[in-house]
C-alpha cells in the first residue's frame, strides 16, 4: 500500500492531474474557513459522491471548480469511481467503508497543505 506522500508524488507525474492548481480565491477560501472546516466540506463531499456503490451521474458528479475539495479530488484521482478504481484499485459496485472514506480524506487534506506550500 502506497503512503499519501507517494501517491502525490506519483500523481504529480500526471499531465493531466499536475496541471490542477490552488487560484488565490480558493487560497482565501482556505484561509477564511480554517482546515477544520474545509476537512468536514471533504468529509461531505466524498460521502456523498464517491462513497455510494452506485454514485448518482458517476463520471461527472464532481464540479471542476467552486471548491477547493472539488479541485483536489480532480488532482488526486478521487472525482469518480472510475479514477478510484483505476489510480486505487478501489472496485466499482460496492460502497466505501468509512476507512477508505477516511484515507480519501487524508488525501486530499494533504493535496491542499502541499499547494498551500507553493
Amino acid at each position: 500500500m502506497q503512503t499519501i506522500g507517494q501517491a502525490l508524488d506519483r500523481l504529480e507525474r500526471s499531465a493531466f492531474r499536475s496541471r490542477f492548481r490552488l487560484s488565490e480565491k480558493d487560497r482565501r477560501y482556505l484561509e477564511e474557513k480554517g482546515p477544520e472546516v474545509i476537512r468536514r466540506h471533504a468529509e461531505d463531499f466524498v460521502r456523498q459522491k464517491l462513497a455510494p456503490a452506485e454514485p448518482a451521474n458517476d463520471g461527472r458528479q464532481t464540479p471542476m471548480r467552486g471548491h477547493p475539495v472539488f479541485l483536489a479530488m480532480h488532482a488526486t484521482a478521487c472525482c469518480c469511481r472510475g479514477c478510484l478504481e483505476k489510480w486505487y484499485r478501489v472496485p466499482k459496485g460496492r460502497p466505501l467503508t468509512e476507512s477508505q472514506q477516511k484515507k480519501i480524506v487524508d488525501l486530499l487534506m494533504a493535496w491542499i497543505e502541499r499547494q498551500k506550500e507553493r
